[in-house]
């Protein structure tokens, strides 16, 4: 059964940081993890030069590098394409306990917002996002802005590995839309 939860910030937050020591929790605990990130920058995960840059410049729509131990999988849309998040989730591999979605900040997934206090909390997300579900905040006594959601010890991720383990039936994903 896939779970998923979204990790939504202004960028430099520690979203990425959290994710990644959250990713070798869970993993510890025997729970496989795939991650999504969204990003509005073009990607470029190959180098030029190698076999596989060499096919996608050629033109190929999948470029697909396989070894004995890790699969790649490269897609050039034709046309710009703004995949939703379960568009995404719908390609990823189905035996994972958990989905890590990092961005997709207007999605209809429930989130974890994740806030450092230098930030000034201008516009919080969770002020009018009712998706988001808990905060991750590196100093809970000094919110700024109260909230009633649960606010998480950022620089604490164990414990929001075990609320997230705690709440998991909340965040099993069922996809009725598109």
């Amino acid at each position: 059964m896939m779970h998923v939860i979204a990790f939504v910030g202004s960028s430099g937050a520690g979203k990425t940081t959290l994710i990644e020591l959250l990713i070798a929790l869970f993993k510890e605990r025997g729970l496989r993890v795939s991650t999504v990130k969204h990003t509005h920058h073009s990607v470029e995960i190959d180098h030029q030069g190698k076999d596989t840059w060499r096919m996608k410049k050629a033109g190929s729509f999948e470029v697909a590098l396989v070894s004995d131990s890790e699969m790649s999988l490269q897609r050039t849309f034709e046309q710009n394409s703004h995949m939703t998040v379960h568009e995404v989730i719908a390609q990823m591999y189905e035996g994972v306990d958990w989905v890590f979605v990092e961005g997709f900040k207007s999605s209809d997934l429930l989130k974890v917002e994740v806030i450092r206090p230098q930030e000034g909390l201008m516009n919080p997300f969770f002020l009018s996002d009712d998706f988001v579900v808990a905060v991750a905040f590196s100093e809970a006594t000094d919110l700024p802005v109260a909230t009633s959601l649960p606010v998480l010890p950022l620089d604490n991720p164990d414990i929001i590995a075990d609320w997230l383990i705690s709440q998991q039936d909340r965040f099993v994903y069922s996809p009725t839309f598109s």
